[in-house]
Parts: C-alpha cells; sequence; structure tokens
C-alpha cells in the first residue's frame, strides 16, 4: 500500500507541475514558479515510470528490492549523507572567511549561519539519538 500512496503522489506532482506551468506561460506567475512546474513534472513522471517498471518488470522489482534493503547499501547511503553534511559545513565554513575577505558582508553571514543551523541541528540529533541507542 506504500507503493500505491507514493505512485498517487507522485501523479499529484504531475499535475500539480502542469498547473504551476500553465500559470508561467499564461505570465500569472513568475518563471521561477513555472520552472519549479516543469521540475515536478519531470520528477513525477520518472517516478510513475519507475513505478510502473517495478510492477511490470520482476527482475527490476528484484533489483531494486535488494538496493533498498541490502546492508551494504544503506550503510553507503548513510555514509554519504554524513560525508556530503561535513563537506556542506567545511564549504560553508571557507565561504564565511572568503565573503569577509572578499567584503560581502551579506554572503558572509549568510554561510556562517547556515553552518551554525546545521551545527545546531546535528548537536540536538545527536542528543535524540544517543537517548534512543
Amino acid at each position: 500500500m506504500k507503493t500505491e500512496k507514493r505512485f498517487y503522489l507522485n501523479i499529484f506532482y504531475v499535475v500539480i507541475g502542469a498547473a504551476l506551468l500553465a500559470c508561467g506561460v499564461f505570465e500569472i506567475v513568475d518563471s521561477f514558479w513555472s520552472g519549479m512546474g516543469g521540475a515536478l513534472i519531470g520528477v513525477g513522471a520518472i517516478r510513475v515510470f519507475q513505478f510502473v517498471k517495478f510492477r511490470k518488470n520482476p527482475e527490476y522489482r528484484e533489483k531494486m528490492d535488494i538496493e533498498y534493503k541490502d546492508e551494504r547499501n544503506q550503510f553507503i547511503r548513510l555514509r554519504a549523507w554524513a560525508w556530503s553534511g561535513y563537506t556542506f559545513v567545511i564549504l560553508n565554513a571557507l565561504g564565511t572567511i572568503a565573503f569577509k575577505i572578499a567584503g560581502n558582508e551579506t554572503l558572509s553571514k549568510y554561510c556562517a549561519f547556515t553552518v551554525c543551523i546545521v551545527l545546531v541541528l546535528y548537536w540536538v540529533c545527536y542528543l535524540i539519538l544517543r537517548k534512543k541507542y
């Protein structure tokens, strides 16, 4: 049933994307929202195609089940999230310094603020997970 809900959610994404794209064509909304509509159509259509392929092709279904349920792949996905988080914090910290040296106070503060938010979120998640495990 979970995959059925995702299927309908992706169809909803396509419909919302088409509405946003149409509103952009008729100049009801600006180009940002019409671009968002195009992205929603693309993502929704790809996911619907994957769902149909998953339902009709047993080999593909087995491959996807292994990919999502295999412990090695789960470990790799978690490590990729960790590395991307570390990289994001380091790049934003470097951006804070670089933008400050370049004299762009706004971007320097933005980078510093995002580093602060990520570190606070990390700390809160750490405290929650430490109690849970």
